[in-house]
């Protein structure tokens, strides 16, 4: 979201208004309530005496509330106006606002307080791509509340406004005032989002029998480990980060029993994901190790286990993402739940892993070993569609089913260095990568706690023959660097992207081609001086503000980290992590989804994407990561190891009460001088 924004959110539930606390929507602007996929307020105006008051000042310290001070001036140099408008919004299955109103005169005043409220129901699909509505809406004033519905067949959602002593009418509600002398008053609207079975109101799932599941900044801040630094915005990116984390928790109706786990971003991803929610928790998991426990249970309990050409779904194949909107009711869109996606399957046997690593917790990894053996057996038996030997894509549902299925999701993302597009199927360079990685991790969790020594004999050796296979097949010497895939005809995708850094994290790169991968990493062409732009300048479909053809993405800066560390490139990896840092000052330390690819130094800031989703959930944890990669944490059995590598803007870190193995742990580094890096248990 903009600058010119302000969101505040509760689970799928979130509202996006202006500065002023208005809300109205356009089909460039996404603001509105909404719930469940589904838009239910697209109009919500403030006016006093019929104007719009100007705004003062706002206060969104709270992820779930916001003050928003107004007054109604004349224009002038000078605030002279003679009244204060308040508004205090809170999430709540909808929300709540006291509106509050004070006479700064010495004479009494006459007001007419009105808010203008419309809903257009539109499903965040049609919002996304500007689509029409095909059912009926309606309103009228029930009683004591103003209801704005909508109908199609028995897809029936309503919101209902409920002003006590306010004057109801279909378009809005109006509050007739005197006030006196220095007087005040105030008071509450509630706004409830409703779906209703038979016109009668049904309680969600997720509204069951729980308390609120609001948790304030502070107590926010207490769940994670503490960080002190002598470089102050990193202290600052680092608290955002948590909270917002914190603050994208969802909490899936879809699911069997509660489950907890990051939603992707506001506004249009906030619904349970696969490879999202994966990567999400492995950057966040030396911190916050409960988000990828239940992202590993949620993404098994929705694992396929079928052959369904409209969902993707196949047997063993982990979910890319779950809706609940009216185009997946009326199977428009294949998203409830939809498997679109290639790279989800192995990277939950990777998280599995890690998070064993992290945590120690055998009794996850044993509880989802089946689920984990029918993630092997869609890797061999439905990810190579063509018999190469490699894992490759081609969408099932070729209506509305995503084309591309790798993190690089957009339409012209798989392209040769000539601009040209590639063809189906495509087989990625870091979907191997993540195979590869899956294979050895799931060999060790074979033969350590399965006790199946045979299975992980035969992962070692196909993971092997993998790698060998790869580095000679993907490999470009003429430019000295990886392919960024294979396409449906054999062909190697030569374009020169971002993906070879994950190639570095997932282990898959033999050590005579590291170093010529890492100069193209850390080269003019990649590195912008703020991030690894996703694709290389100066090849053909470049384009520094290109969804994945040349903007930087924190997230995916984060992985490349990690993988430069696992070759021992340390100095690489603290410079990615201090650039990408760097930049989240301009951001009021909120990373966006990407920004722009410009060069630092003709920028001098970074500049948005401009529909980028903030917060998104993997960009919120990319600081988490960097703070991993440049203290050198790693998990080696029962121990932790830190080997300290910091950027030169900062001289030391500290983490107290970071997780580990059911207790907590402090760690420290130094960039130069100094104690050496300490651990202590406690």
């Amino acid at each position: 979201m903009t600058a010119n924004t302000i969101s505040i959110l509760e689970g799928s539930t979130f509202v996006v208004s202006d500065r002023r606390g208005d809300v109205d929507s356009s089909p460039t602007e996404p603001q509105g309530l909404f719930d469940g996929d589904t838009r239910f307020l697209s109009r919500w105006v403030l006016t006093v005496n019929g104007v719009r008051p100007t705004v003062l000042s706002t206060d969104n310290v709270e992820y779930y509330s916001a003050r928003f001070f107004l007054a109604p001036t004349t224009g002038t140099t000078y605030v002279d106006a003679d009244l204060s408008v308040m508004r205090l919004r809170q999430m709540a299955r909808g929300f709540e606002e006291e509106l509050r109103v004070l006479n700064h005169s010495d004479k009494p005043v006459d007001i007419v307080l009105r808010l203008e409220a419309a809903a257009d129901f539109a499903d965040l699909f049609e919002v996304k791509d500007a689509l029409q509505k095909k059912g009926r809406l309606y309103h009228r004033v029930d009683g004591d509340k103003l209801v704005l519905g909508y109908q199609r067949e028995t897809w029936n959602r309503e919101t209902w406004i409920v002003a006590p002593g306010a004057e109801l009418d279909e378009l809005g509600i109006t509050y007739r005032l005197r006030l006196e002398p220095h007087g005040s008053w105030r008071s509450k609207v509630e706004v409830r989002a409703q779906a209703l079975v038979a016109g009668a109101p049904i309680q969600l799932a997720r509204e069951k029998n729980e308390a609120r599941r609001q948790i304030k900044v502070d107590e926010i801040l207490a769940l994670a480990p503490a960080l002190r630094t002598d470089f102050l915005p990193l202290r600052q990116t680092y608290e955002r980060s948590v909270i917002d984390v914190v603050a994208l928790r969802f909490f899936p109706a879809l699911t069997p029993g509660r489950a907890i786990l990051p939603a992707a971003g506001l506004p249009w991803f906030m619904a349970g994901f696969g490879r999202d929610s994966i990567f999400t928790s492995l950057q966040t998991l030396p911190f916050l190790p409960d988000l990828a426990r239940t992202t590993l249970r949620y993404l098994a309990a929705w694992q396929g286990t079928t052959i369904d050409d409209f969902r993707d779904e196949e047997p063993g194949k982990v979910l890319h993402e779950a809706r609940s909107g009216e185009m997946c009711a009326f199977r428009e869109r294949p998203h409830s739940p939809y498997y679109g996606a290639c790279d989800a399957t192995p990277l939950f046997l990777v998280l599995l892993d890690e998070y064993h690593q992290w945590t120690g917790d055998d009794a996850l990894v044993r509880d989802l070993e089946f689920e984990a053996r029918a993630a092997l057996e869609w890797i061999d038996k439905y990810g190579d569609r063509n018999g190469d030997g490699y894992v490759d894509y081609e969408r099932r549902n070729t209506d509305t089913g995503l084309e591309n299925q790798c993190w690089k999701d957009s339409w012209n993302s798989i392209v040769f260095a000539d601009g040209t597009l590639s063809r189906l199927p495509r087989a990625t360079c870091e979907i191997q990568g993540y195979v590869y990685d899956a294979k050895m991790r799931a060999a060790r969790l074979a033969r350590t706690l399965w006790k199946d020594a045979k299975l992980a004999d035969e992962l070692e050796a196909s993971a092997g023959a993998l790698r060998r296979r790869f580095n000679r097949d993907y490999w470009m010497e003429e430019r000295g660097c990886f392919a960024l895939a294979r396409d449906g005809d054999g062909r190697v995708v030569d374009s020169i992207t971002s993906n070879v850094g994950h190639l570095l994290w997932s282990g898959i790169v033999e050590d005579d081609k590291v170093d010529r991968v890492v100069k193209h990493l850390m080269g003019e062409k990649l590195f912008s001086g703020w991030g690894v732009r996703t694709m290389a300048a100066g090849e053909g479909a470049y384009n520094p503000i290109g969804y994945h053809v040349g903007t930087v993405w924190p997230f995916d800066n984060s992985i490349i980290a990690l993988g430069l560390n696992r070759y021992g490139y340390r100095e690489e990896s603290s410079r990615i992590a201090s650039g990408i840092l760097q930049a989240a000052r301009y951001f009021d330390y909120r990373l966006p989804e990407a920004f722009a690819g410009y060069e630092r130094d003709e920028t001098r800031f970074p500049v948005e994407y401009p529909t980028a989703c903030s917060p998104q959930a993997w960009s919120t944890g990319a600081p988490l990561l960097f703070l991993r990669t440049m203290m050198g944490l790693e998990p080696r059995g029962d121990r932790l190891l830190v080997d300290a590598a910091l950027p030169p803007e900062i001289g030391w870190l500290e983490l107290r009460g970071l997780p580990w193995r059911g207790g907590t742990i402090d760690v420290a580094g130094r960039r130069s001088g100094g104690p050496s890096p300490a651990m202590r248990a406690r």
